[in-house]
């Protein structure tokens, strides 16, 4: 009688199994197939995403324990051990289906230009802990035959413990809300992280790390939390502007600084670029001597390295590649120093394009260089085994 009680039980179970593979089998042959011929026919792109075979492939595995499991009151099996392994399998199947949504989810809400800046990679990693941590409590109380409450209760009492051992996703959760909530970084956000070898473009935002792609193509992975914690440059706000600083400064030799001599003053006169400065300057430096405000020294003269800054100003002012108008625009000279004097440009190009803001600071240097011995400076530079040689040897040096 036992031998004919455990025959009907293994029969049942085949049939069963047999039920299982029978929706396996038309999920993936029948029904896939035609989510997909729509998801191809309509013109929306998110379907395509989610009904992507892989997606299904691993949502497919969810009906096959549903199947068993509604069957089970009517096969009327003496064991539970059928029920609890499809309640087990349901929960992993389950699991498998919501985190393959939310990869999806994920590639959708990336797919869209306009908020492909954002990154929701970190909320939704989170999600799916939440999701994996619950079902592996439900799946220890199916295991176990005990209630959901009885294991909360467990679970409470090994808090500390579990808090040091998720210390790090902790504080990767608290990192990815402050860095996306804040609006702190974006996927194609330019980055750079002083001391490390990060210097380029954001292309992944998890959960535990942020993916950058240096511009030497070489790829770095950052822990979200320390770009919470440490300082990093992000350089959004100049693509933003649509203008990128130029700040140069040339060293200037100050033996070369001195007045303009008579001649220079006329040649400098009918100069346009200087034209009107000299009028301007002369007529100011008149009046101020006229006046004897320098008495008892001598009047106030112009000098080669005040009439090369005011030519440096009206150069840069009149260069169409230079946004003059609505970023700073300086042209300075800073504190002596054992290099000369330096003159230094601040300015800003008109485009964030970096090889064209490269082109434009060089030609702007390479012009700037070329000016200098016409106002009678020499630019400084540290003596080099030429200069020595040509000392060796007598030979006159400029």
């Amino acid at each position: 009688m036992t031998w004919l009680v455990s025959q009907s039980t293994l029969t049942k179970v085949g049939a069963l199994l047999l039920l299982a593979a029978a929706v396996f089998f038309v999920v993936r042959i029948i029904i896939l197939p035609i989510f997909q011929r729509v998801a191809k026919k309509s013109r929306a792109e998110w379907d395509d995403i989610l009904l992507d075979r892989g997606l299904l492939n691993r949502m497919s595995w969810v009906l096959p324990p549903i199947a068993v499991w509604a069957a089970l009151p009517q096969v009327e099996l003496e064991s539970d051990f059928v029920a609890t392994s499809a309640s087990a399998l349901l929960v992993i199947a389950s699991v498998v289906a919501a985190s393959a949504i939310l990869r999806g989810v994920n590639e959708t809400y990336t797919k869209y230009s306009k908020n492909s800046g954002r990154a929701i990679k970190g909320y939704l990693q989170v999600v799916q802990m939440i999701v994996v941590l619950f079902a592996g409590v439900v799946l220890l109380t199916i295991l176990t035959d005990t209630k959901l409450g009885g294991v909360l209760a467990g679970l409470g009492a090994i808090t500390a413990v579990l808090l040091l051992i998720f210390q790090s996703t902790i504080l990767s959760i608290v990192a990815s809300v402050q860095l996306t909530g804040n609006d702190m970084i974006r996927i194609g956000d330019w980055i750079e992280v002083p001391g490390t070898r990060v210097d380029g473009e954001i292309i992944d935002i998890a959960l535990h790390t942020v993916k950058v792609q240096n511009w030497d193509k070489t790829i770095s992975t950052i822990p979200t939390h320390k770009l919470v914690s440490e300082a990093f440059v992000n350089w959004r706000g100049m693509s933003l502007a649509g203008a990128r600083r130029i700040k140069r400064a040339i060293f200037l030799d100050q033996s070369s600084v001195r007045f303009l001599t008579a001649a220079e003053i006329e040649t400098f006169s009918q100069f346009a670029p200087l034209a009107d400065y000299m009028v301007s300057k002369a007529e100011a430096l008149g009046a101020q001597n006229s006046l004897g405000v320098n008495e008892g020294g001598d009047p106030r003269r112009l000098t080669n390295l005040g009439t090369f800054r005011a030519y440096l100003q009206v150069y840069l002012r009149a260069n169409a590649a230079l946004d003059t108008d609505d970023f700073t625009f300086l042209v300075r000279q800073l504190a002596p120093t054992p290099e000369g004097v330096a003159i230094e440009m601040y300015v800003f190009s008109s485009t964030t394009d970096w090889q064209e803001y490269e082109a434009i600071q060089s030609d702007v240097l390479d012009h700037v260089l070329s000016m200098v011995p016409e106002f009678g400076l020499r630019v400084f530079q540290h003596p080099t085994g030429s200069d020595i040689r040509a000392v060796g040897k007598g030979e006159p040096q400029a």
